[in-house]
C-alpha cells in the first residue's frame, strides 16, 4: 500500500496514523444525484465506494491512544467502542466487529448515516492532522453485516411475563423496545402515524437515510416479537387507560412537535418557515430503564 512518502509498503497499523492519509468516502456526485431520491452515500458495487483494503488503511490510522476521546462524552453520545472495532476491522474481523458495535449501538446503519459525527471532531490524530475516518467505518462495519446475512433476528430464550408499551417509534422508541425485547418483556409499541420510525421516517430527508433501511431494521424488530400498532394517537382514538390497564409497563418516547419561534429580523418574509422540531434522546434514556 501506498505510504506518504511514495513508498509501496505492507500495510501496518504502528505507525498508520503517520503513514496514511485521511481518505474519506465521497459521496456519490451531485449531479447524479439531483435525478433521484437516493442517499448521498455510494452503493455497494459502486466504484466510488472503498474496497476492503482501502477499509482496512483507514482503520490503521487509529492510533489507539491512552485516552480515546473519540468515545467519551464529548465525542460519541452513545460510547460506541470506536477503537476497539477500528482494530477489528483492521484485523479484517468483520463479524466480531458488528457484535462490537452493536455492544452500545442498537441501529448503527442510522447513527452511521445521520450523525454529524463529533466522534472526528474529538479523534486525537485530528489535532495535528486529518482524524480518523470513523464515520466511514462504522457505515462500512454494518452494511457488510446486512449483505454478509450476519444481522439476523435474536429471539429472547425466555420471557418474564412482564408486558411494556411504548409510545413513540422514533431512535428512542425503537431502541427502548429493542432493550426491553432482548430481556425477555412482551413490547408493543405504540405511533400515531401511519409508518413506524418516527423521526426516521418523517424527519430525515431520503437523501440521508432512505426509508427501505429503516423499514429493513423494523421489519427484523418484528422477527424478533416486537408488535407495532399505527395511526394510534394516544389520548385521541387510543385511550391512556386502556394501556395502563393492559400493560405493567409504560415508556414515554416522544418527540416534541411544537416549534419555538424566533423574534429576529426577517422572521415574517415569505418562504421563512419552522426546521424540523422533534428531538429524541436513544441512549440516554434506556439508561434509566
Amino acid at each position: 500500500m501506498k505510504r506518504r512518502d511514495g513508498s509501496y509498503q505492507p500495510i501496518e497499523k504502528l505507525r498508520g496514523f503517520i503513514n496514511y492519509e485521511r481518505n474519506p468516502e465521497p459521496y456519490r456526485p451531485p449531479l447524479e444525484r439531483i435525478l433521484d431520491w437516493g442517499e448521498l452515500n455510494p452503493v455497494e458495487g459502486d466504484d466510488l465506494k472503498h474496497s476492503d483494503v482501502e477499509r482496512k488503511v483507514q482503520a490503521a490510522r487509529c492510533m489507539d491512544c491512552g485516552t480515546p476521546f473519540c468515545q467519551s462524552e464529548t465525542g460519541c453520545p452513545v460510547s460506541n467502542l470506536i477503537p476497539e472495532w477500528n482494530n477489528l476491522v483492521y484485523q479484517g474481523q468483520w463479524a466480531e466487529a458488528i457484535e462490537r458495535l452493536h455492544k452500545t449501538n442498537n441501529f448503527p446503519e442510522f447513527t452511521g448515516r445521520v450523525c454529524p459525527a463529533p466522534c472526528e471532531g474529538a479523534c486525537v490524530a485530528g489535532l495535528v492532522d486529518g482524524p480518523v475516518t470513523i464515520k466511514n467505518i462504522e457505515y462500512a462495519i454494518v452494511d457488510k453485516a446486512w449483505n454478509d446475512g450476519l444481522i439476523v433476528p435474536r429471539i429472547p430464550k425466555e420471557r418474564t411475563g412482564m408486558t411494556v408499551a411504548i409510545i413513540g417509534s422514533g431512535p428512542a422508541g425503537l431502541a427502548a423496545a429493542d432493550e426491553l425485547n432482548q430481556m425477555g418483556n412482551k413490547v408493543t409499541v405504540y405511533e400515531r402515524e401511519d409508518r413506524i420510525g418516527g423521526l426516521l421516517m418523517y424527519g430525515i430527508p431520503n437523501m440521508k437515510l432512505s426509508k427501505d433501511t429503516v423499514d429493513r431494521r423494523v421489519n427484523l424488530l418484528r422477527q424478533e416479537g416486537i408488535e407495532f400498532v399505527t395511526n394510534a394517537d394516544i389520548g385521541k382514538n387510543v385511550d391512556i387507560n386502556e394501556l395502563r390497564a393492559n400493560y405493567d409497563a409504560i415508556c414515554l418516547c416522544l418527540g416534541a412537535t411544537k416549534p419555538r419561534d424566533l423574534p429576529v429580523p426577517g422572521r415574517d418574509l415569505k418562504g421563512i418557515h419552522f426546521a424540523m422540531v422533534r428531538y429524541v434522546v436513544t441512549r440516554y434514556f434506556l439508561h434509566m430503564i
